[in-house]
């Protein structure tokens, strides 16, 4: 599948590059892909949700009724969880919420985003660049000289570029993300693909590599 490179400007360069089959006109999986966005958005849980249960509640153990007589149900003690300000029964305790997949399935279920991205018509190849100064404004001129202002981007770069990132954080709905960086779910959440001719590559031989995460 052959992409034409276009540079900031929105104008082509000349120069297209090819995109392999093997990575964006796979079979996609669309189990693959929701087992690896479950996974991502479980990672994002902090899990340190708590509440306190009978043993845990400050408070006197004295005995507040008698045992018969009162026909009423007998209680032990304030603690216990019928009453206002008594324990929960089962209540939450810190955990992982994180589970684990196999590099496979993670390695198709990005393989399947791309090619969803590649079908739709919705990857954009650009020069690699850099902005000399962080200027909001200038990362929006290229958004839309782009014809992507509109829509939810994600822009790949093969490396950390610094004023890049300075440039697009104010701005919403759009992400610039390393290759390394790139997960499924940002792929499927975003409307449009950016890719910088060097993260093509990067993309390949990372996907290409036996030990791709």
């Amino acid at each position: 599948m052959k992409v034409n490179i276009k540079n900031i400007k929105g104008e082509d360069t000349g120069k297209s590059v090819e995109l392999l089959d093997d990575i964006y006109a796979v079979e996609p999986s669309d189990h693959a892909i929701y087992l690896d966005v479950k996974q991502y958005l479980a990672n994002q849980r902090q899990g340190t949700h708590k509440s306190k249960e009978r043993a845990e509640i400050a408070g006197s153990t004295k005995k507040i009724k008698r045992q018969k007589g009162t026909g009423t149900a007998r209680a032990g003690s304030m603690k216990s969880p019928i009453f206002r300000g008594g324990g929960r029964v089962f209540g939450p305790r810190p955990r992982d919420y994180g589970f684990k997949l196999n590099k496979k399935l993670k390695k198709l279920a990005r393989k399947s985003a791309l090619t969803y991205k590649a079908k739709d018509e919705k990857v954009t190849i650009v020069e690699s660049f850099d902005i000399d100064t962080p200027k909001t404004k200038s990362f929006l001129n290229i958004l839309s000289s782009l014809a992507v202002q509109q829509e939810k981007s994600l822009l790949v770069v093969d490396n950390v570029k610094t004023n890049v990132y300075l440039s697009s954080r104010n701005i919403a709905n759009t992400k610039v993300v390393t290759v390394e960086k790139l997960n499924t779910y940002e792929i499927m959440s975003a409307s449009h693909l950016i890719i910088s001719e060097g993260a093509v590559e990067k993309i390949e031989s990372m996907f290409n590599s036996k030990v791709t995460a």
